[in-house]
């Protein structure tokens, strides 16, 4: 069956691929796509082109679901997502499946069974339906964030809590949590979408490359004049500012949590 995978971080993708390989019987993936324009373009050349998707909810320009609205999918779909609960209701009833991140070779075998099934009975997902469903479930009121993070060390695989996390950062294209005992952790994810994952109201995205919690904030100096230096437990090895144009909303974050 001919593959097409929509996902826009490169880990999730490679990982996605491998997965495919190894649990995925008599899979030949044809196209790799990272937005909804890309995707909505080869959809449009190429309608037969796919037997199954492998979609990702947030795309680098938009959500997944704005795809349904632009171009008709005929292929079966196979939603991933990085959020507990995202509308998981949604996927269930309208004959899609769905993989929560990270996908272990058991989830994937599963989907892919459930998948082929549904192809040799010719079902067809509700789309219209899926996407009133995913858009009232995603809505802020109802939005729940990561609870916690599943990281691979070695041949181990640890769950980390997500209120022991004490600030993530990026650095040479990789994505690391420190949690309060001072260790470190390789995150599967890019840091935008460790933003999405967190509440905002815990953790803010203090500059390109630090996302911080409010609760291992130790205390904030003056740098600069008009800049803000924050010092944070367990402590960093290079001082971590606040970007100028994000002082405001940072302050206003503290006052209002």
């Amino acid at each position: 069956m001919k593959v097409l995978i929509v996902e826009d971080e490169i880990p999730a993708q490679v990982n996605i691929k491998k997965l495919i390989e190894k649990c995925c019987d008599d899979s030949r993936i044809v196209m790799t796509l990272t937005s909804v324009r890309s995707t909505v373009k080869w959809l449009e050349e190429n309608p037969q082109g796919a037997d199954v998707i492998f979609l990702d909810v947030e795309l680098s320009d938009g959500v997944c679901f704005d795809i349904f609205d632009k171009v008709e999918v005929k292929a079966q779909v196979i939603i991933t997502t990085a959020y507990d609960n995202y509308a998981i209701n949604a996927f269930r009833v309208n004959t899609l499946d769905y993989l929560l991140k990270p996908i272990t070779e058991s989830d994937m075998r599963r989907a892919w069974e459930r998948c082929k099934e549904r192809i040799s009975q010719q079902s067809t997902p509700n789309i219209e339906t899926l996407v009133d469903m995913v858009t009232k479930a995603g809505a802020p009121k109802d939005r729940e964030y990561k609870r916690r993070f599943i990281v691979k060390m070695g041949e181990k695989i640890l769950i980390i809590p997500v209120e022991e996390i004490a600030y993530c950062y990026s650095e040479d294209k990789s994505t690391y949590a420190v949690i309060r005992n001072g260790s470190r952790r390789l995150l599967d994810y890019s840091l935008d979408t460790v933003q999405e994952m967190l509440d905002p109201k815990i953790f803010f995205r203090v500059s390109r490359s630090y996302i911080v919690s409010i609760n291992y904030i130790e205390n904030i100096s003056k740098h600069l004049g008009t800049r803000l230096k924050l010092h944070l437990t367990p402590h960093t090895e290079e001082d971590v500012i606040v970007s100028r144009s994000r002082t405001s909303d940072f302050l206003e974050w503290l006052d209002n949590n």
